[in-house]
């Protein structure tokens, strides 16, 4: 006769450890790498680059007139580059079209563009549609008037007894732009 093993119980399998990732801190790229790859693709952008590099591909010029919106691939050979600009500046980036699609195809490598359309608005929506470029050098707002002398007294008198400076200063500052908006003056 053979003798009968008496059944032992199978322990449970525990998970396995959380697999660790590098020594110290990672590089945001490494981590957000995955979600942009996704973002662009879902708007034809094979490499991301063309949108995160937009400005040194085409030029600080170019780029702060327009932005690449999508990229439709069609039959044949070569994509459709759609780029979102403003009805005044779309004239003159016309003219630059050449010029553009020769940069963006030497970003890839090889004759991926083979047409560039202009839009005034986004291809997918309202929220996305507004065009927010960059402003032309100089024109920066006017500088406000200074507060009234009356309005500068008035505040370090009504913060004289704070000991902490940096705290006192705070809270003249504010002082500052709340009596400057009550005597109708400009705040600083």
């Amino acid at each position: 006769m053979s003798a009968t093993v008496p059944h032992q119980p199978v322990p449970p399998r525990t998970p396995p450890a959380p697999r660790r990732r590098m020594r110290g801190f990672e590089p945001v790229a490494r981590l957000t790498e995955g979600a942009i790859r996704d973002a662009a693709g879902k708007r034809g952008f094979a490499v991301a680059r063309l949108l995160t590099h937009w400005p040194e591909i085409v030029g600080e010029d170019i780029a702060a007139i327009c932005r690449p919106v999508s990229m439709s691939h069609g039959r044949g050979f070569g994509a459709t580059l759609v780029l979102l600009t403003t009805g005044p500046q779309a004239p003159m980036l016309e003219m630059r079209l050449p010029a553009i699609r020769e940069r963006v195809n030497a970003c890839f490598g090889y004759n991926a563009v083979a047409r560039i359309s202009l839009t005034q608005t986004a291809a997918t929506g309202f929220s996305e549609g507004q065009a927010h470029f960059t402003p032309a050098p100089g024109t920066a707002q006017p500088q406000a008037r200074p507060p009234a002398p009356e309005v500068l007294r008035e505040a370090a008198a009504s913060v004289a007894g704070v000991r902490d400076p940096h705290f006192r200063q705070s809270l003249e500052r504010l002082a500052i732009q709340i009596l400057s908006r009550k005597d109708g003056a400009s705040p600083t």
